[in-house]
């Protein structure tokens, strides 16, 4: 794709609207069962809702659609590590595939962020699939969320992409005055690499190895530690291993499941994505986990290494 130049802007013409169904439609290759209708968007942005879409000329090529929520809404609270009862709940966000990787997703974030900043809300959650890679980088790593809560077949099933497997998904949140949010998007802070946390005495618990159609394969089990970092690998690209291999994509979907429940429930957080080449130049993705003696203080400031 040639350099494009991209506008951020809200979404406010029912005719742009009507072109978020379509992007849904592609970039999770649902049918028109599954898809948001666009005069849904259309009366909750209206209404104050945040409806942000990123502009080719007058193309819309990405969204991302947030509503107003409190923590009594939800299930489990959070832990209010301010005094705020408001948050912003981020539904959805999509790209056009052939848009993707150019950095349009990020900015669609950053300018969602700059929406809760004016309305003076700290706080903005979402759910997305712990096992794609893509996302865990975009929304731990460059946006610094953090992550405790595991769900379990979230939303049940579902076509597209999500076809055959269990919906389980992350819920992060992403305080946006924090000093973690902060230092991650000023970018004045270089990343912490692998051989960085693997130093400061992080442990991979669960490496992985690969099976004769070279799949990443995960161990039977995975280790049970109580020091304050530890790391767990996943699948760069589930798609392609979902699309060889079904089983195995389920395998991974169950052996996360037990990995992050053991760790969630003894405190720990989810505070970095990481990416590193192997020694044959394959990409291998993996997860930060923090134990928390003091959660508050962990979710609003920046990574560390010591432990």
């Amino acid at each position: 794709m040639n350099k494009i130049s991209i506008d951020i802007q809200p979404v406010t013409n029912i005719e742009d609207v009507k072109q978020i169904e379509d992007i849904q439609r592609l970039t999770w290759n649902i049918d028109d069962l599954d898809i948001i209708p666009g005069w849904l968007f259309h009366a909750m942005q209206k209404n104050g809702a945040c409806l942000l879409g990123a502009f080719d000329g007058r193309k819309l090529v990405g969204f991302v659609f947030g509503l107003p929520g409190t923590l009594e809404g939800l299930d489990e609270p959070v832990d209010q590590v301010e005094e705020t009862q408001l948050l912003i709940y981020s539904l959805i966000m999509g790209v056009l595939p052939e848009y993707q990787r150019a950095g349009i997703g990020y900015r669609l974030k950053m300018a969602q962020r700059e929406f809760a900043l004016r309305l003076g809300v700290r706080l903005v959650t979402w759910t997305y699939d712990p096992l794609e890679s893509l996302n865990g980088y975009l929304n731990i790593h460059k946006l610094g969320v953090v992550c405790h809560r595991y769900l379990h077949d979230y939303y049940g099933e579902m076509g597209g992409i999500n076809i055959g497997m269990p919906s389980d998904r992350f819920y992060v949140e992403w305080w946006v005055t924090s000093n973690r949010v902060k230092s991650r998007v000023s970018q004045n802070r270089g990343p912490l690499r692998l051989d960085q946390y693997l130093s400061g005495r992080a442990v991979i618990v669960n490496e992985c190895d690969r099976n004769d159609k070279d799949l990443p394969v995960p161990p039977g089990g995975f280790l049970q530690l109580d020091n304050s970092l530890t790391i767990v690998e996943i699948p760069d690209d589930i798609q392609h291993v979902k699309a060889v291999d079904v089983p195995l994509s389920k395998r991974w979907r169950e052996h996360l499941r037990l990995i992050f429940g053991h760790y969630f429930e003894r405190q720990y957080l989810v505070t970095d994505f990481v990416r590193n080449m192997d020694e044959r130049g394959l990409p291998r993705s993996y997860y930060v986990l923090t134990q928390a003696a003091d959660k508050s203080s962990t979710i609003m400031n920046v990574d560390s290494v010591t432990s």
